[in-house]
């Protein structure tokens, strides 16, 4: 899908994951003025309110200041894919063409000015378990004389429903969570700040088209429904969880926090990084076939500046379309804000491993950081960035930005 690479008249900086052909969205303050829509070129933020307002976006949608000088992208995400097509025509048109740069160049924030927040409200939230590489390494780690895989891993895309509440964005300061937990040596269990917490690097699906109950979604449907691609952190503590999972599996260890990267990168800006999915055996049921294909996304994992593991997001064993056609089989709908996670990207190598408890070996093997400490799991003041980075057409670079959180300490009783 090799298309030519436009021109744009907006200064780039060199190796950028912002060029004209990204054109991610986000919702952003600039000094007094409200939340609006934007976009990011570059190093440069300008708002589609306040585009559409000076007449920029008409012709793309009706009254386009009603869906973009407001602080949410989802009256735009509902409007669905021939809305998202024109409106990414214009933009491009704009940044490209000469003519319209003395009516755009003005409208330019420095990135450094804006303030950035949650870009869509989140109506349900919902976290996979996709990655062979991630589920074998806890398989081995929690059940070193049985088989790694569950029987039914390979059958069907493992999820578990979260709790949309506590989607947060970047930047957003991650309050160590309390609950029970029992270690196997305790007689009883105790309650108290999780001793164990831990990261998962992920990759998120904000859905913009909403489907009706009862009618399931198919493969091959999924670009009509999915309006981009985000960055995420489903922050994970692991004893909170080890004694609570079961029967019924993850609940007050994962519904405390989990983070998203401030922008929405369009799939359309991702044609170049679709790849092949890995070969799936068995064959999938008829439900799960059809044209499907992963992300070529390289994540970046740092923790305190060092950096700490590259998962490969192309090697997901279950694709994003393969997941959101079983989120809906049984009929449940789609809303517009509806979003989901890979859940932990890992990769074959000690080094592509997306979680600590991965990268530690359930805390037997220490992480050494660039300042001479070790980390087992994570400790109160300890910063977390995830980053991405896709393929773009003729080299471009296709950025995601960062979702960031530090750690604090749990609260006391009554705060």
């Amino acid at each position: 899908m090799n298309q030519p690479s436009p021109a744009t008249w907006v200064p780039i900086p060199p190796l950028s994951g912002f060029p004209v052909e990204n054109l991610p969205y986000g919702v952003a303050t600039h000094g007094e003025r409200p939340a609006h829509v934007v976009t990011r070129i570059g190093d440069s933020v300008v708002s589609l309110g306040a585009l559409a307002l000076n007449g920029l976006l008409d012709g793309t949608i009706e009254e386009p200041a009603a869906y973009f000088a407001i602080g949410t992208l989802n009256p735009f995400m509902a409007l669905g894919a021939p809305a998202w097509a024109a409106v990414r025509e214009r933009l491009t048109e704009l940044f490209t063409e000469t003519r319209h740069r003395s009516a755009v160049e003005p409208l330019l924030v420095p990135l450094a000015d804006v303030v950035l927040y949650l870009p869509f409200q989140v109506a349900d939230y919902v976290d996979f378990y996709s990655s062979e590489d991630h589920a074998t390494n806890l398989g081995r780690i929690f059940r070193p004389d049985g088989e790694a895989l569950m029987p039914n891993w390979k059958h069907l895309p493992i999820g578990y429903h979260g709790r949309s509440g506590t989607v947060v964005p970047s930047g957003t300061p991650i309050l160590r969570p309390s609950g029970q937990r029992k270690a196997p040596t305790d007689e009883e269990p105790r309650f108290g700040p999780s001793v164990r917490l831990d990261i998962e690097a992920e990759v998120g699906f904000v859905v913009g088209t909403p489907s009706p109950l009862g009618r399931p979604v198919r493969v091959e449907e999924f670009a009509d429904h999915v309006f981009g691609v985000t960055l995420v952190n489903d922050w994970s503590a692991r004893d909170i969880q080890a004694w609570e999972y079961v029967p019924l599996g993850p609940f007050l260890g994962k519904s405390f926090a989990t983070s998203v990267s401030p922008w929405v990168v369009p799939l359309a800006a991702l044609q170049d990084a679709r790849v092949a999915p890995p070969y799936q055996d068995p064959v999938p049921l008829p439900y799960l076939q059809g044209e499907t294909w992963g992300y070529d996304i390289a994540l970046e994992v740092t923790l305190n500046g060092t950096t700490v593991s590259r998962p490969p997001f192309a090697g997901l064993y279950w694709t994003p379309a393969q997941q959101l056609a079983h989120m809906t089989v049984n009929g449940a709908s789609l809303r517009t804000g509806d979003f989901y996670a890979s859940g932990t990207v890992s990769g074959p190598l000690p080094e592509q491993r997306g979680s600590l408890i991965e990268l530690t070996w359930n805390g037997t093997e220490p992480l050494h950081l660039a300042d001479g400490s070790t980390r087992t799991f994570l400790v109160d003041g300890d910063t977390v960035a995830i980053s991405g980075v896709a393929p773009g057409p003729n080299g471009a670079r296709i950025g995601f930005g960062e979702v960031v959180g530090t750690i604090q300490s749990a609260a006391r009783p009554g705060q």
